[in-house]
Parts: structure tokens; C-alpha cells; sequence
């Protein structure tokens, strides 16, 4: 089922002429999935889970990263594209002129209004500076999303002074996000430290006993403090998703009850 928006998006295009009407009953009954052929952009997918239809660059060609942009924008669905080259941004820029790329964080963005901002803040931390583009990757996500940042990096064990010089900001995020590579210790600190959810991406910075990040992975999925969820190996923009459908929980939460308002 489309939302009013895709609906209205549709409209549009056919009231400019640049659709035929064949196009538009075409669209209409497609049921949220758009077919390209090489590509079925799901449409309706932020209606289903929240979090809307994303591109994932590796794998395709630029052209075809291009012209997926471009039906998402036709749609009304804003463009995050995770793992994007600057060869890849040139083709999205010469179709999508607005869009925007994050070089750290390897992401494109194009958004026709910046999102509002949640109440609170998701704290971001990183271990070493190795690991800011994972961190980066959550970071830009998370903003994309709609929620505000406090990023907190190069605080890891090695010089865990420095953590604990920053730990009034990281206690006062209402989800915090924690890369860490080498052993992958940071998570479980943190953990022990805070009262609020963490997640844990286990990056693969590190030498060759940290098998690609798995050692890391292992620590973390090992780690006695309470709390510590985790993510893939570098996998900044699911640890951003799994945040930002706690942070709508909270928002939800927040909201007064209309029903028991009326009621008493």
C-alpha cells in the first residue's frame, strides 16, 4: 500500500505532463515496490519498519546507483546511499545536483527539508581514530534519521583517561553507539559505566590476530556487562537503524496518553 505522499508524487508528475496516464495507473498499482529490472526499490518500506528504502553501492555501477537515486526522489523517498565512491557521487550529482556526500563516512544524502530533531541525543564513540569512518557511517545515518549527535572519538582503553573525561556527555545520550576494533574492549566499558542501552560495532581496524574484526566481534558478544547489544563488523548505518527505532520508542513514550487524559 503507498503512502499519500508517493500517491501525491505521482499526481504531480502526471500534472506537469512529464507521465503519461498509462505511467500513472502503471505506478499506482504497483503495490510499494517500483521495478527497474535490475532494481525493485520497496517504496513503502518506512511505513512497514520506520526506517526507509536505502542504497547499497557495492555491487552496482554508478549509472545504476544514479538511476535508482533518481526513482527514489520521484517518489519522495529522501537518498541515503551507504559505501558510495566519489565516482559513484559524480553520476548521483549530475542527476540529483543537491545531493550531498560525506566523504568519512562514504554515504550520499539528498533531502528535499532536514528532519526534526528528536528530543535527546545519540552519543557516538569511537575507540581510535582508525575507527571514525565506521562511527562516521552511524553518525550520518543517525542524523539522517532525525536525530541529534554527540560525537565522542579516540577515547579508547589504550588511554581510557580520556574516556573517562567525556563520560558526563556519553551518560547523557539516551542510546549510545560504541566502534571499537583491536580487542574490542571499549563496548564492554562503557557498558559497565552507563545506564542506557549500548551497541556495540565491532570494527575490523586492527592487526592480524583481529581476523578481519572478529576478534572484536567475539569480545563484544562475549561482554559481561549488561546492556551491550551488537551489530555486524563495521555495520555503522545498523547500529544507527537499531538506534533510531529506540529512540521512536522513547519519543513514544513521552507522548501523553490522549485516551486516559479524556477518560479521567
Amino acid at each position: 500500500m503507498m503512502e499519500k505522499n508517493e500517491i501525491m508524487g505521482i499526481l504531480e508528475l502526471f500534472g506537469r505532463g512529464e507521465i503519461t496516464r498509462e505511467e500513472v495507473i502503471e505506478k499506482l498499482s504497483s503495490g510499494g515496490i517500483e521495478n527497474m529490472g535490475y532494481a525493485a526499490i520497496d517504496t513503502s518500506r518506512e511505513r512497514r519498519t520506520g526506517i526507509p528504502e536505502v542504497i547499497y553501492c557495492p555491487g552496482k555501477s554508478p549509472m545504476q546507483v544514479a538511476e535508482i537515486a533518481v526513482r527514489m526522489e520521484e517518489r519522495g523517498i529522501p537518498l541515503l546511499a551507504t559505501r558510495a565512491t566519489p565516482e559513484i557521487y559524480g553520476a548521483v550529482r549530475k542527476k540529483l545536483p543537491e545531493a550531498v556526500y560525506r566523504p568519512e563516512a562514504r554515504i550520499i544524502l539528498h533531502q528535499k527539508a532536514e528532519p526534526a530533531w528528536k528530543d535527546g541525543y545519540i552519543a557516538v564513540v569511537s575507540a581510535g581514530t582508525s575507527d571514525i569512518p565506521v562511527a562516521e557511517e552511524a553518525a550520518v545515518t543517525s542524523e539522517f534519521l532525525g536525530n541529534r549527535v554527540e560525537r565522542i572519538y579516540d577515547v579508547g582503553v589504550a588511554g581510557i583517561h580520556r574516556l573517562f573525561q567525556r563520560m558526563e556527555l556519553i551518560r547523557g545520550a539516551l542510546v549510545i553507539i560504541v566502534v571499537a576494533g583491536m580487542e574490542g574492549a571499549l563496548a564492554s566499558v562503557v557498558g559497565g559505566l552507563v545506564d542506557k542501552p549500548v551497541i556495540g560495532i565491532p570494527s575490523s581496524t586492527g592487526y592480524g590476530a583481529n581476523f578481519g574484526g572478529i576478534s572484536a566481534m567475539l569480545s563484544m558478544l562475549n561482554s559481561c556487562a549488561s546492556g551491550v547489544s551488537v551489530v555486524n563488523i563495521d555495520n555503522g548505518f545498523g547500529a544507527a537503524c537499531q538506534a533510531e527505532l529506540i529512540m521512536r520508542l522513547v519519543q513514544d513514550s513521552q507522548k501523553p496518553n490522549v485516551k486516559s487524559k479524556v477518560e479521567s
